[in-house]
């Protein structure tokens, strides 16, 4: 990853009734998009809310653009960011959306109204209708063009596509592409759309049960990250066991043996000095190697 890290977490931990969140070392580097994927429940949103101090850590140390949370002002910080929630809250409802841009601007000296009203443009919304008016997907792109109008240098998205039709959603990633342009800002998304985090993430982190599974460089998650179909009455599941990298070892049937591994390379070199054929490869996705890892997680949990 960079050098310089746009986000740090140190050992952060936060307990809950009925939610473990942590403990969470990870650095999100500057000027890259990292993706957040995990099943429901996974932490996510927890984070989420950890890094906008809309809640607070029981243990550890969270620092943002070089600024540690809780060291006095964060007025100046939160300038720099943008935040697009998952949820919106019902008490804005009856409000115009003109009216809200009107309060949000006066918090951000850098904002940038022809930003904004260029925003509204590309996405097709009128921000004079009631923002309990609003469909889903027009006021997800309502609030982006809030979130984007003040130059932030970190971008939050907690699932930023929810709700948006097929037109917008390629906008979108449009929109954010042009955003990365300069090179020195940095998004932070949190999304369970696989063709969204391939198409916009740079990083992803894997999150489950509250904790950090891993964290992967998006082109070298994808070619390492492979399963290996073996079809051969000498090779058993023991033999398996020693391909490098093997995380699953599943009998398919018909004799052949399902071999998971996220050390591609290395294991077809092995395969081919112990002169074993491959009856198939294939690569995994997003949802496949999740679901490794959470499986993962699951079995260190107990043992």
């Amino acid at each position: 990853m960079s050098e310089e890290a746009a986000i740090r977490l140190s050992h952060v931990e936060q307990s809950r009734p009925h939610f473990q969140l942590g403990p969470i070392t990870l650095e999100i580097p500057k000027g890259y998009v990292t993706a957040i994927v995990g099943p429901n429940g996974s932490g996510k949103s927890s984070t989420f809310r950890l890094l906008l101090e809309l809640s607070k850590p029981d243990k550890g140390e969270i620092t943002i653009l070089g600024h540690r949370l809780g060291d006095g002002d964060d007025t100046k910080l939160k300038q720099r960011i943008g935040y697009l929630p998952e949820l919106f809250g019902v008490h804005d409802k009856s409000m115009r959306g003109s009216y809200k841009t009107a309060f949000n601007r006066r918090w951000y000296p850098d904002w940038d109204l022809n930003r904004y009203r260029e925003l509204l443009r590309v996405f097709e919304v009128d921000d004079s209708i009631r923002l309990g008016s609003m469909s889903k997907g027009t006021r997800r792109k309502y609030e982006l063009a809030l979130a984007l109008a003040h130059h932030p240098e970190l971008l939050l998205l907690d699932e930023p596509s929810s709700g948006l039709d097929p037109l917008a959603w390629r906008t979108m990633l449009d929109v954010l592409h042009r955003f990365m342009d300069s090179g020195d800002r940095t998004i932070l998304m949190a999304s369970h759309i696989v063709e969204e985090v391939k198409r916009l993430a740079d990083y992803i982190v894997f999150m489950g049960h509250g904790r950090v599974l891993g964290v992967y460089e998006k082109d070298e998650l994808f070619s390492n990250w492979h399963a290996f179909y073996i079809h051969s009455e000498r090779f058993t599941r023991k033999d398996a066991e020693a391909i490098p990298g093997q995380c699953v070892i599943e009998e398919t049937g018909g004799g052949t043996i399902r071999v998971v591994t996220k050390e591609a390379f290395a294991a077809e070199q092995w395969l081919e000095k112990e002169e074993v054929r491959l009856a198939g490869r294939q690569s995994l996705n997003l949802d496949d190697i999740l679901a490794v890892l959470i499986e993962q997680e699951r079995l260190r949990v107990r043992s």
